[in-house]
């Protein structure tokens, strides 16, 4: 309840830990949404991770396109993430 308080009065943000169960599996990637809070909404903002015999690598990205509700900055991480994905691939890790 004490949460649900904190996120009415702008307090909290949402947990890693959470947004973690919520990976969705493109291509051998897990792309993870972390919308983050902003004046006017939510920025697309987000982690791609990559496990294989390399090891486990990360690409965080946060974009400005601004979002009215989470839910919707998660939907748009999750397609930005996918294109990402799409057109630079294990590039995105620098290597």
């Amino acid at each position: 309840m004490l949460g649900a308080i904190r996120r009415l009065f702008g307090g909290g943000s949402e947990a890693p830990a959470a947004a973690a169960a919520d990976a969705v599996e493109y291509k051998g990637y897990q792309i993870i949404a972390q919308p983050q809070k902003a004046p006017g909404g939510f920025l697309t903002s987000g982690l791609i991770v990559l496990d294989n015999d390399a090891g486990r690598r990360e690409h965080r990205f946060v974009r400005a396109d601004t979002h009215s509700s989470a839910d919707d900055a998660r939907h748009f991480t999750v397609l930005k993430a996918q294109r990402l994905i799409d057109e630079q691939g294990e590039r995105l890790f620098g290597g």
